[in-house]
């Protein structure tokens, strides 16, 4: 997303959701296995590699293309005049407007390994606070490269019927927009992150959560932490949900998956702002195309 956003945060992190993820994750311990409550615990998502793309999997040998359309309205978007070069560091809210059109690449190297690259171009346009009383423009619009983008997704076990699945991944974004405010990437930003899997009867549960370091602030912080629900609700229809989080910005996170053809799925997927400091609403339309 803009640049904006990725502004210095304040280092009080979700702890309610390491507090349902923990209360999520007790659920997860092995149970003794009854041979009659057996079922395949990846009826929901199949047996590939979990990848960032929300409730898709690859395996090896399979290639994904996503050519996706991203939307971000915000009317409380959080800023400070000194981000833009305007000395005052005092927190203001304005809005923010932006229309993203986004390639996701993915493959499937191996049984353990799957890689993934995306890039984004982006018209942004920002309106400040009438509060601000700075020489910050009343509107700045910026358009060109968006994100640009690139990770290693690594499964260190499968799901069995004693232990969950258990991923990691490792993400890299290039700065190529150190001239932008709203767009782009200012400096290098890694993030490294783990997750677990478990596929239930009622659908299959996702907890996952990174550390992130960001070069332009020189910080390790917490990244994203998430609780993910996804259900197959039929042969053609998939269901997600989830809350993701950045520190204090929360998203509530709905999605539909129509398989249109085995090889060809519909994603419909809308992002509602939890908190204050998160966007408003984000909503995003695409298909994705699977190659074997």
């Amino acid at each position: 997303m803009c640049s904006m956003r990725r502004r210095q945060r304040s280092r009080v992190a979700p702890y309610w959701m390491f507090i349902l993820a923990l209360a999520l994750g007790s659920t997860l311990r092995p149970a003794v296995a009854q041979p009659e409550q057996r079922f395949d615990r990846s009826r929901d998502r199949g047996p590939g590699i979990p990848l960032s793309q929300f409730g898709t999997y690859i395996q090896p040998g399979e290639l994904i293309v996503y050519p996706f359309f991203e939307y971000y309205r915000d009317k409380d978007a959080e800023y400070s005049p000194d981000e833009f070069g305007f000395g005052l560091d005092q927190d203001f809210r304005g809005k923010y407007r932006a229309s993203e059109g986004l390639i996701f690449l993915g493959y499937g190297v191996s049984k353990r390994l799957a890689l993934e690259f995306e890039a984004a171009v982006i018209k942004a346009t920002f309106e400040k606070s009438p509060d601000d009383p700075t020489a910050v423009p009343t509107r700045i619009e910026e358009s060109g490269l968006g994100d640009v983008e690139g990770q290693v997704r690594w499964r260190w076990e499968r799901e069995t019927e004693t232990r969950p699945e258990i991923f990691s991944y490792f993400e890299a974004v290039v700065p190529l927009q150190k001239r932008k405010q709203l767009i782009g990437t200012q400096d290098w930003e890694f993030k490294l992150g783990s997750g677990i899997v478990r596929g239930f009867a009622w659908g299959t549960a996702t907890l996952r959560a990174a550390v992130e370091y960001d070069a332009e602030e020189g910080s390790v912080g917490i990244g994203e932490v998430a609780v993910e629900y996804l259900k197959r609700i039929s042969s053609g229809v998939r269901v997600f949900a989830a809350l993701e989080g950045v520190q204090d910005e929360i998203e509530l996170i709905t999605e539909a998956q129509l398989f249109l053809r085995p090889n060809i799925v519909l994603k419909l997927n809308n992002a509602f702002g939890v908190t204050s400091k998160a966007t408003d609403w984000a909503p995003e339309i695409g298909l994705m195309f699977s190659f074997r």
